[in-house]
């Protein structure tokens, strides 16, 4: 391992891991149906110190690091086939992270213990209908008026919209402030979901559907100065420290969720005979798992290299660009590997492996949400190559 972990993130991962195996994996396909995760089960990490961890002691928060993030992150995904309470949990913690470093103290003070005790949820919502990756795109405004600022423009394909707006919370946003400048004119801030002139909308999503996908119109939203993050034009670069950490943290849940398909498999091909042997004793799938398995605990290693980087980051150990490198790395491939090895598995148990009633099916649709979520592959390599040319040769 490239990460040794301390005593303490050691039982961090077993707690986390009892509370998940017992609460969470019983009722994971239930969620589907259900379309929520149960209010007992957020309470529960909420217990545990798993929502939004990244925020500091004096918020009420465990102020955790990256690596110790990761860990918790990893044991939500062996746990939950749907992926549901890995994104509830990865975006506080990632957004949160933002949030406590360039968050003034008064919007600290007044979000952070709401969003640690699992009432209000905390999340991220930069993508619109016209602008996903590309976030220079925004077409959101935010101007300065009075006291404060008024927001308005539309926001898409979120999650947790209707947990912010039911339960309450909010979301960390961007918009353009001084357009003329692009993305040097760009603010990032909170945006309260429950605030006058939020309008919700929702979505099906394909997986993952114990949190709610939707977006939101923003009409003359007024919000206090005391929410916007950092300085004003320059949420452009801080947002790309929220997007990274939340980068890393899936390349952990991709390869666990990967990893934990491959159990499921690894035990079905031992017992199921076909033509009077094991198909564990067939070349192709003995291959085949080897490769996947491999794959997955490069990719493991990876991710927690990635958030080990954050953490050293964070010392002023290594720069910016160190960081959105290995990040990238991290990220670039993790869905792809983690879904050809669930396909693999549910191809290796036939008819149940398309079946509702498989839990790998759900963890494909799940991982398969990754390879959008928080910077495509595409977007990934553009990163990569930047820091390997340089800025002028690319």
């Amino acid at each position: 391992m490239s990460i040794k972990f301390t005593e303490e993130q050691e039982m961090i991962r077993e707690s986390v891991r009892e509370f998940a195996q017992n609460k969470i994996t019983p009722i994971a396909l239930q969620m589907e149906e259900t379309k929520e995760i149960p209010r007992d089960v957020i309470k529960g990490m909420a217990e545990l110190g798993l929502m939004t961890c990244t925020a500091d002691e004096k918020y009420g928060g465990p102020g955790l690091d990256a690596v110790s993030a990761g860990v918790i992150a990893e044991e939500l995904a062996k746990a939950d086939c749907t992926g549901s309470t890995c994104v509830y949990y990865l975006v506080p913690a990632s957004w949160g992270f933002l949030l406590n470093k360039y968050g003034t103290e008064e919007a600290k003070q007044e979000i952070f213990p709401k969003n640690v005790s699992g009432e209000w949820f905390l999340g991220i919502a930069t993508t619109e209908s016209d602008a996903g990756s590309d976030v220079g795109g925004t077409k959101t405004t935010i101007k300065p008026d009075g006291d404060g600022f008024v927001v308005n423009g539309e926001k898409m394909y979120i999650s947790g919209v209707r947990e912010a707006a039911t339960h309450g919370g909010g979301h960390i946003t961007i918009a353009h402030q001084t357009p003329e400048r692009g993305t040097r004119g760009m603010t990032t801030f909170y945006l309260p979901l429950t605030a006058e002139g939020i309008t919700p909308t929702y979505i099906n999503d394909l997986g993952r559907e114990g949190i709610s996908c939707g977006g939101f119109a923003i009409d003359n939203v007024k919000i206090p100065k005391h929410y916007i993050l950092g300085e004003e034009n320059k949420g452009f670069y801080i947002l790309h420290e929220g997007y990274e950490y939340a980068r890393a943290l899936i390349s952990v849940i991709c390869a666990s969720a990967g990893l934990k398909s491959l159990e499921n498999g690894i035990n079905y091909i031992k017992e199921r005979k076909s033509f009077g042997k094991p198909l564990a004793q067939y070349q192709e799938i003995n291959f085949r798992l080897s490769e996947h398995y491999t794959k997955l605990n490069m990719l493991r290693d990876l991710g927690y290299k990635a958030l080990k980087t954050i953490d050293l980051e964070q010392e002023g150990k290594v720069s910016r660009f160190e960081t959105s490198n290995i990040v990238a790395q991290a990220k670039m491939f993790c869905s792809d590997w983690a879904c050809e090895a669930i396909n693999d598995v549910m191809q290796w148990q036939g008819a149940f492996g398309y079946s509702r009633e498989c839990p790998d099916q759900a963890a494909w649709r799940a991982v398969r949400s990754f390879s959008l979520a928080e910077g495509t592959k595409e977007v990934m390599k553009m990163i990569v190559a930047r820091e390997l040319l340089g800025k002028k040769q690319y």
